[in-house]
């Protein structure tokens, strides 16, 4: 760098030579340098006076490069490109230090995140989100993303953030379990919506002491549908409590009963030990936590008859135990 300083008189010499030879005229490279036409020329005179050469053909018809000017050009050519890539890498990664990847159920992102998205910006406005969406079961590597919601077990090279045991309960609109309640829905109409790839069996996990034996059944292989389905009053559902905890606080979706489940299976954040934590990342990972600890809170003082932290906290080492 020292030597370039003196090869030329100076940076903004090169700026101006640059932009009049890409340009093709003194009027186009000034408009693009906020300068006068006078200021570009006298700039590249300076140039040539300083390099001993002729730079630029100066003609009626327009500016042509000579062959000292088309030598020149090419090597600031180059270099601009080189600059552009270093800064648009450097752009890219202040982007990549502000941005987290979740891999994430497609029900999770709509029926969960989505509905509180404007307080995940207002609490973090500096991260960006990315997402990589499974469709079905939760399950795979998160060695690509920063941090993945997982119900498997991982060994050390994972870090693990417990959110809350895997909970189920039937669920279905006010209104649904009003009519259920009054007796308002005939036996042949009463529905269950039902998840058609669900493990474990959804018969297996709760009993409806036969109240829909005579009734019928839709069945989604994508969740995202099934709780679309019992937000619109189509029938009861199974609920994941880490999917519809958003519609049970602000009393969109209801519990069809008191029956519940906790399958003994961890809800958890899970991120790979071969990537930085960084604080983005990390930021995340506890706001993520925090709500789904204080909707757990919320869901047990609206519905004390679940008895939901208690059963949590007694059920949460004894996989599949149900509660009736």
């Amino acid at each position: 760098m020292s030597a370039l300083r003196r090869l030329v008189p100076s940076m903004n010499a090169l700026l101006a030579f640059e932009s009049a030879a890409r340009c093709g005229s003194f009027a186009r490279a000034a408009a693009e340098l906020s300068v006068t036409p006078p200021a570009v020329s006298r700039m590249i005179a300076r140039l040539e006076d300083h390099l001993g050469v002729r730079l630029i053909q100066r003609m009626p018809t327009g500016n042509t490069l000579t062959e000292s000017g088309a030598i020149l050009f090419e090597g600031i050519e180059k270099s601009f490109r080189g600059v552009e890539a270093a800064l648009r890498e450097i752009e890219r990664r202040r982007s990549d230090d502000r941005s987290v990847t979740l891999s994430v159920s497609t029900a999770f992102t709509t029926h969960w995140l989505m509905p509180r998205f404007s307080r995940f910006q207002a609490d973090l406005p500096e991260i960006d989100l990315r997402f990589q969406l499974l469709p079905g079961p939760l399950g795979g590597p998160v060695d690509d993303v920063d941090l993945g919601m997982r119900f498997d077990a991982f060994g050390r090279d994972h870090e693990v953030r417990l959110l809350a045991p895997e909970v189920l309960l039937p669920i279905c609109t006010p209104a649904y379990r009003e009519r259920l309640r009054n007796g308002r829905i005939p036996p042949e109409s009463e529905a269950v919506i039902n998840l058609s790839s669900a493990q474990p069996d959804w018969s297996n996990l709760v009993d409806f002491n036969g109240a829909f034996e005579t009734g019928h059944s839709l069945a989604f292989s994508d969740y995202t549908i099934v709780v679309q389905a019992a937000l619109l009053g189509q029938g009861v559902a199974l609920g994941w409590l880490s999917v519809v905890a958003h519609w049970l606080c602000v009393g969109s979706l209801v519990p069809a009963s008191t029956k519940l489940r906790v399958t003994g299976r961890p809800c958890q954040l899970v991120r790979s030990r071969t990537r930085p934590l960084r604080p983005a990342v990390a930021a995340v990972r506890d706001w993520i936590a925090e709500e789904v600890r204080r909707e757990i809170s919320a869901i047990d003082r609206t519905y004390p008859e679940l008895e939901l932290v208690a059963t949590m906290n007694d059920l949460s080492g004894r996989a599949g135990a149900t509660r009736s």
